[in-house]
């Protein structure tokens, strides 16, 4: 038979052969672009002449299909750590990738409402992670590119710059818009990554929301506190331009003249600065059993339960205890006048997960003390009753059902933490659905 000819063919930049990416890892600069040694080329296509064997061949049919390994390396990764290759310092670059000059400030003003935004473009865009591409907006796809876009610097970053941007800060005070940074100054290829904290996802502290740009593209999951690996590497960081008292932005510091901003400011919808200030003053009088997280800046159900209990607290009712601040609400909490909140104490005739007069709260369900109801838990529920249900269950040694949390959004890891609780009573078929009854709650919290 006719022997096949073979022809080398040139890898594209960010091929994911086993071939290129250990060329990448033995520093051959295949992605950089600052050196022009290349690896030996990945792909190796056939064309046969004629075979009888082997039968007529097009070079098309060789070619594996563009994606497939990328793909595959996409899934493998699962949520683990990418590997993030990242380009140097540079300028902004335009679509036809010619420079575009420096913005006027070295560090733009800016809000986390913004930072967050420029993030969400880039992760529904799924912009592809490359070290030395540039997307539209003229920033690097890689991570610190990303970072550089999303909190508007004039010039694309690297992890060894990015620290100048900003003001190192604690795990207790990060939010929405800080980042996370890890520069492995040996090798800043070689682990070095950085990512934007996006909020927390449970009460613990341990997983939080990340957005970041890595292979395969722009992304915005669930993530361990710091990261999935290289734990005691990662610094928290908070931008240096970062505006203060505006939309997004917490205020500095609670001051007793803050004026009211208005009732637009609070809730269903609202999302804004003065929301975080008034959850942190109801904490301050008293309201912490009301958040499970928090508090921020997006209107919930607890800051109107918070901002009623205070409201009741100081004798009010009616309209004048509807869970909305008002100017009069306002005013005690920035002067620190008024009741407190009262504490939930055992026998005092308040509900611990309530927090409000017996009167005012759920009562007790087929005569079981502190059952809300089946209501109150099932897809799509949210509250403070889901909470204080998956606490006792992990408390009873069912917590390895909660990847996060638990938390106040009723989620599988519910359901099946207390399917597992009433088989262990025995219970079968349709006595052990996963949703707590009057008799599955009395056995929980006897």
């Amino acid at each position: 038979m006719t022997a096949p000819a073979f022809e080398e063919v040139a890898p594209a930049r960010d091929c994911d052969c086993p071939g290129c990416v250990q060329g990448r890892r033995a520093g051959l600069g295949l992605f950089s672009g600052r050196s022009g040694a290349r690896p030996a080329a990945c792909g190796i296509v056939a064309v046969a002449a004629a075979s009888a064997v082997l039968g007529a061949v097009t070079p098309a049919a060789a070619v594996v299909a563009p994606g497939t390994l990328a793909d595959a390396r996409a899934d493998a990764a699962g949520g683990g750590e990418p590997e993030t290759p990242q380009g140097a310092q540079a300028p902004l670059h335009g679509p036809e990738g010619k420079p575009a000059g420096p913005g006027t400030a070295r560090i733009p003003a800016t809000t986390r409402t913004k930072i967050i935004n420029r993030a969400k473009i880039w992760v529904a865009a799924q912009v592809p992670y490359s070290m030395d591409d540039y997307w539209s907006d003229g920033y690097r796809q890689d991570c610190s590119g990303f970072v550089s876009m999303a909190w508007g610097l004039p010039s694309n970053e690297w992890t060894g710059s990015l620290d100048e941007f900003g003001v190192k800060i604690t795990k207790e005070a990060l939010a929405p818009g800080d980042i996370l940074l890890y520069h492995n100054p040996d090798d800043p290829e070689k682990g070095s990554h950085v990512v934007i904290f996006g909020g927390w996802t449970d009460y613990t502290h341990t997983y939080y929301t990340v957005y970041e740009q890595t292979p395969p593209h722009a992304r915005r999951q669930t993530t361990p506190y710091p990261y999935w690996s290289h734990a005691d590497k990662y610094v928290p960081y908070r931008y240096k331009g970062l505006s203060t008292g505006t939309a997004g932005a917490p205020p500095a510091a609670l001051k007793n003249k803050v004026p009211y901003p208005g009732a637009a400011h609070f809730g269903p919808g609202a999302d804004n600065a003065y929301v975080t200030l008034l959850g942190r003053m109801l904490i301050a009088r008293g309201g912490a059993r009301y958040y499970t997280r928090g508090p921020g800046p997006r209107w919930g159900e607890a800051d109107r339960r918070a901002t009623r209990a205070f409201q009741l607290a100081q004798g009010w009712t009616g309209r004048n205890a509807d869970g909305l601040p008002g100017p009069r609400t306002w005013k005690l909490l920035v002067t620190g006048k008024g009741k407190n909140i009262a504490p939930a104490a055992a026998g005092s005739g308040r509900s611990a997960a309530q927090g409000v007069p017996a009167a005012q709260r759920v009562p007790a369900s087929h005569g079981v003390p502190g059952y809300p109801g089946r209501g109150y838990f099932r897809p799509g529920a949210e509250n403070a009753y889901v909470t204080r249900l998956g606490r006792r269950l992990v408390e009873k040694g069912f917590g390895r059902f909660y990847a996060t949390g638990p938390g106040p959004r009723w989620g599988e890891a519910d359901r099946r933490a207390v399917e597992a609780f009433q088989r262990t009573q025995g219970w079968r078929g349709g006595a052990a659905d996963g949703y707590p009854g009057p008799e599955t709650w009395r056995r929980l919290f006897a």
